[in-house]
């Protein structure tokens, strides 16, 4: 519980902000639109709420006293959270917006490309992306539904299956022939790299089919499947992808598939949303679309 002797005027932190920022009242003054009689007025408020000395006046310049300035940087951080929060709220009563939670390649290899035919059959339709890589909780967060991969469990949320992965592994075709790989055995003096939310893959795959795992977990780390990606079209070493994320290169010959074996797993993608969203239409219409996406795809 917040005690309100503690919360000054939102004007007034606006305008310590402003001129904490310029520092200059007039200047400040000339951004929100007032005189800077009232700027420094309502400074003036400010400091005698806090008790404290918010800046130091010099020649024609004001500087921030070493309270102001730490002030000055939670006031700044508080009144954007204030701002996100304010928007956040407006948009979600639009019943044809939908906030969607997306992992960062997926969305942008597989889903947006094939957005177009939602966009068709639901030109009133909205659907913002934001990318996460891990779990949230709705209630804290302003989402609708998300994308996850993983296991079927998410606090709070429903998981609807969506499909599996086919993980496959690829260099480029210089790498390939500049050092011979023919056979697994040949990945023991290469480079291998990984991708930072899964480092045990190479390990998993060398265990699927019976061969060393000596340097499974050494080589460079990427955080995000579409930096692995460029890393192996540019010839930094092998890696262990998605296919339905790299069909791009493949076709193009940017990436070739070293061997016809694939990496299965029990974790797959899944659509999720809040238990709170299960009669939205919005939810349950796109969810049924990406859904006949997934069954459409290779």
């Amino acid at each position: 519980m917040f005690r309100k002797t503690f919360l000054p005027p939102v004007a007034n932190l606006l305008a310590f902000e402003a001129v904490a920022r310029r520092n200059s009242v007039s200047r400040a003054a000339d951004e929100l639109h007032l005189t800077q009689s009232a700027v420094s007025r309502q400074i003036h408020q400010l400091e005698t709420q806090l008790g404290v000395t918010m800046f130091h006046r010099v020649r024609q310049r004001v500087v921030l006293s070493d309270a102001g300035r730490a002030y000055a940087s939670e006031v700044r951080i508080l009144l954007h959270q204030l701002s996100e929060a304010t928007r956040r709220t407006m948009a979600c009563t639009r019943r044809d917006q939908l906030n969607l939670a997306v992992l960062p390649t997926l969305g942008t290899r597989w889903l947006i490309p094939r957005l177009g035919d939602f966009m068709a059959r639901k030109p009133e339709v909205t659907i913002n992306f934001t990318s996460r890589t891990l779990p949230f909780e709705f209630s804290q967060e302003p989402f609708d539904a998300a994308i996850h991969f993983g296991a079927p469990y998410w606090a709070g949320a429903v998981c609807e299956y969506l499909m599996h992965e086919e993980v496959i592994a690829v260099c480029s075709p210089r790498y390939q022939r500049l050092h011979g790989i023919r056979q697994i055995a040949d990945l023991a003096d290469i480079v291998l790299l990984h991708q930072t939310s899964r480092p045990a893959q190479w390990a998993s795959w060398f265990d699927q089919h019976g061969a060393s795992a000596a340097r499974a977990m050494q080589g460079p780390q990427f955080e995000q499947a579409s930096m692995l990606a460029q890393a192996a079209a540019s010839s930094l070493g092998a890696a262990l992808l998605p296919r339905f994320l790299v069909e791009r290169e493949l076709d193009s010959g940017e990436l070739i598939q070293l061997f016809p074996q694939a990496l299965s797993s029990a974790d797959a993608y899944y659509f999720v949303y809040p238990h709170t969203q299960a009669e939205s239409p919005l939810v349950r219409e796109f969810g049924a679309w990406i859904l006949e996406q997934c069954r459409a795809s290779p």
